[in-house]
């Protein structure tokens, strides 16, 4: 399994890792993602597809927060990757960004797992 660190991003209230696990991306949110802090999260994610990487992974367990700006951004990289061949995978979504995603009806476009491992091994 390599654990490899890709990259990261950070404001004050948001850090972005990125490394690749096995053939996926792994992007971890850390804090609120939202109008101001989007592009934080934005720009990692092309920059996996990019290079190649359809298939991430968002491990969503660091997130506390997110608004319609931050699901905008994950859709629009749901588009780009499942147009390269491969999906968008969130895992391990606290309570309170499950229920953006279960008030918006965005949980039925998304491949949603329990926990990071589950998304990997899926």
């Amino acid at each position: 399994m390599d654990r490899q660190t890709v990259g990261s991003a950070q404001s004050g209230r948001l850090l972005v890792e990125v490394r690749e696990e096995g053939s996926s991306a792994v992007v971890t949110p850390a804090g609120e993602l939202d109008h101001h802090t989007a592009e934080l999260l934005r720009e990692p994610l092309e920059d996996c597809l990019d290079e190649g990487h359809s298939r991430l992974v968002v491990d969503c367990s660091r997130l506390e927060f997110c608004d319609s700006t931050g699901l905008n951004v994950l859709l629009g990289a749901r588009l780009k990757a499942e147009a390269a061949g491969g999906g968008v995978h969130l895992a391990g979504m606290l309570p309170v960004v499950a229920r953006v995603f279960e008030i918006t009806g965005a949980e039925a476009v998304f491949t949603v797992h329990e926990t990071l491992d589950a998304a990997l091994a899926d």
